[in-house]
């Protein structure tokens, strides 16, 4: 190397040296550079990991001091890949499946902290600025404050020595005469910097094995299927012989139902002939059908959720401010489409389910009939109905047996009657009137059961427009008529050939049996009187009411007191008679034609009536003795009309049929359905002998003195 360079090369590393300026090459920097190569030779070390090494361990100053017995002390802790706090249970809906299923992986990564940085190319522009900027703080440091210029004089160091080797002897002792030796200084306490202690209890240079649970695998071996080969042909012969075994194994199960049919009659006999096997066939079908039934109720009950909320708990609150008025409030609406076009004939309430009800659909057009349908309706499911019969001819009246539910009495227009029985699961009835067997050869008009004969054998009554009312009994498998009374019109003969005297026949259109007395019941007729009869008695009536001025529609005893019925008419009245009395205590006039009129079965002294021009009234005679306290139009077309209305034997709710085939059913405010005020100290008395006393009362202001006098 030249000597001008090299004396320019060690003025610039002069200029860097603390105080003093110059540099000199004596022991100590021998010493130093040993020991920094000694210190490089540990530091790379030959074939060991730096975590195997043992390390020194520094302690601090404000380290706890620990007994024998605390250090002794193990605390043993298991690492696991688990979160404990990850959720366990995440269930979501399966789309593929339909169903809710629970997940099986869950994400056990937690994040306790999280730094976004970023990276900068040396080459860049923002990296030269940087650089140039690191480089400018270095300078402006101050001397001796970093350990980055010690290194700097020791690599001069070095360089200054290996320059001297090489230059000549004169060079280098003129060198060694310009540079001055410089001693070690020691560095000020100020200055040294101190030295970091390294964290004792960082477990991350060492190895740890953490815990992972073992996979488990559950498998299962089965035996394959054994498999055989056939083959054969077919000859007519091979044919001929199949059919031949297939007719016997007909024959066969023939005579065995034979035998099964010969132990059924016995049994019956045994029970006492009441009725036909009625044991239901349970199979697979079956099952599936009663779980798809009430999974359809629950359908309809969330879809028609407000409606149900407003059957069990919506009161009108606005009654407190109606001075005695109430309101009905619609509820479900209840149709099936294969009945659209037929009228709402007959309706009955089924005595053990209360929310279950029968409807018969037929018409009241005579002009234009056609078939019948017989359809059984539950609140719990307004959509559909629960039982669907079909009928050739228009159903006309209806009743169900108080003691058996599933058994149905029907009345046709034909004239036949039929009995329904709904644990059966074909669609015919199972007892049917014919010609042969007395039908009626005009409409039957209504149909109510009684109790069992002298031999306990089931009965019910029928009442047509061909005069007759008919007593029906089921005589094992068989339908026995007899007439009871055969209505004829007083005073009105008709003179025919060679001089006989022709009776007129009635036309009976409704009758009611007595709750107390079996034998009385009563008969309205086309002409508009009612008829007190007796079973007794098949050619004698024993009173004669003129009612009405057109037919009778309905005519019904009241459920708690034995003396009073009502009845209505085509002729616009509703009236309350007391059958020791020719005359009626109250007459209403309502302003169209009646099609139905029901007792309500929590008060003696509350009906409902409903005209054809749509309207349902609601009277309570406790109240007011004179008008409806309830007026209210329920269908909404003008043409549409109603026929026929029924109380619910428990709930606050009616229901009401018109023609067009649609069931309303309506809830009752409470204005509707008063009940006896609590007096101060004294206890709300209930039962029929409040009732009883409740409408006496109403009847003695209403009575003539003659007939109180004759009471």
């Amino acid at each position: 190397m030249p000597a001008k360079v090299r004396d320019k090369r060690l003025q610039s590393h002069s200029d860097q040296l603390p105080s003093g300026g110059k540099l000199q090459q004596s022991k100590p920097t021998r010493s130093l550079s040993r020991k920094r190569d000694e210190d490089a030779s540990t530091e790379v070390g030959e074939g060991q990991d730096e975590w195997a090494q043992a390390k020194t361990l520094i302690k601090p100053p404000d380290q706890l001091e620990l007994t024998e017995a605390e250090l002794k002390e193990e605390i043993t802790r298991i690492l696991t890949a688990n979160n404990p706090h990850a959720p366990q249970n995440i269930v979501r809906y399966s789309f593929k499946e339909r169903t809710y299923k629970p997940i099986s992986s869950v994400d056990q990564m937690a994040i306790h902290f999280s730094l976004d940085g970023n990276l900068l190319s040396l080459d860049s522009d923002e990296g030269r600025r940087q650089s140039a900027r690191r480089a400018t703080t270095t300078e402006l440091a101050p001397v001796g404050s970093s350990v980055v210029e010690t290194e700097e004089i020791e690599a001069i160091e070095e360089s200054s020595k290996e320059d001297l080797l090489a230059a000549g002897a004169e060079e280098a002792a003129e060198a060694a005469e310009t540079i001055e030796p410089v001693e070690a200084e020691e560095p000020s306490p100020q200055s040294a910097k101190e030295q970091k202690l390294t964290n004792q209890f960082n477990f991350c240079e060492r190895a740890s094995q953490t815990f992972n649970n073992p996979l488990r695998e559950r498998a299962c071996q089965m035996e394959p299927p054994p498999r055989a080969n056939f083959s054969a042909t077919a000859n007519q012969w091979e044919i001929y012989d199949a059919y031949v075994e297939e007719l016997q194994k007909l024959e066969k199960s023939k005579e065995k139902e034979k035998q099964r049919a010969l132990v059924t009659k016995k049994e019956d006999k045994r029970r006492g002939g009441k009725l036909t096997s009625l044991e239901s066939q349970s199979d697979d079908v079956t099952k599936v059908t009663k779980a798809a039934k009430i999974m359809e109720r629950m359908v309809n009950q969330n879809t028609f959720d407000d409606i149900a909320q407003d059957f069990k708990y919506f009161e009108d609150a606005s009654d407190e401010y109606r001075d005695q008025l109430g309101t009905l409030l619609p509820l479900w609406k209840f149709q099936y489409d294969k009945a659209k076009r037929l009228a709402v004939t007959a309706i009955c309430w089924n005595p053990k389910y209360k929310d279950l009800f029968a409807v018969g659909h037929g018409s009241y057009d005579f002009m234009k009939q056609s078939r019948g349908m017989l359809l059984l309706y539950s609140m719990k499911n307004p959509s559909f109905p629960e039982y669907t019969f079909s009928s050739e001819s228009g159903i006309m009246c209806l009743d169900i047996h108080n003691d058996y539910p599933y058994l149905l009495a029907v009345g046709f227009y034909d004239g036949n009657v039929a009995i329904y029985n709904l644990k059966k699961p074909h669609s015919q009835p199972s007892y049917k009137s014919s010609a042969k067997a007395g039908k009626h050869t005009d409409p039957v008009w209504q149909v109510k059961w009684q109790k069992d004969d002298m031999d306990n054998n089931l009965n019910f009554f029928s009442i047509s427009s061909d005069g007759r009312i008919v007593s029906w009994t089921l005589v094992k498998n068989e339908l026995v008529h007899t007439d009871v009374i055969k209505l004829v019109v007083e005073g009105a003969t008709i003179e025919g050939p060679e001089g006989l005297q022709l009776h007129t026949v009635g036309c009976g259109t409704s009758f009611d049996f007595h709750k107390k007395i079996d034998y009385l019941f009563l008969v309205g007729t086309e002409e508009g009187k009612i008829y007190k009869c007796s079973k007794a008695y098949s050619s004698q009536f024993l009173d004669v009411f003129d009612a009405h001025h057109m037919a009778v529609d309905a005519v019904n005893w009241n459920p708690f007191h034995m003396k009073v019925f009502i009845s209505c008419s085509s002729d616009w009245t509703v009236k309350i008679w007391d059958h020791t009395i020719k005359t009626p205590m109250f007459i209403y006039d309502l302003n169209s034609a009646v099609g139905d009129v029901a007792w309500a079965p929590f008060s003696s002294t509350t009906f409902a009536a409903v005209t054809t021009d749509g309207k349902a009234h609601v009277f309570d005679l406790s109240i007011n003795k004179y008008e409806a306290i309830c007026s209210q139009p329920v269908v909404a077309k003008k043409k549409n009309k109603i026929t026929h209305v029924q109380f619910n034997p428990v709930y606050p709710v009616i229901i009401i049929g018109d023609d067009r085939g649609h069931v309303t059913s309506l809830k009752l405010s409470p204005n509707l359905r008063k009940m006896p005020k609590e007096k101060k100290g004294q206890e709300v008395q209930k039962g029929p002998e409040v009732e009883i006393a409740k409408l006496d009362k109403l009847l003695n202001l209403v009575r003539e003195p003659d007939s109180k006098q004759a009471k």
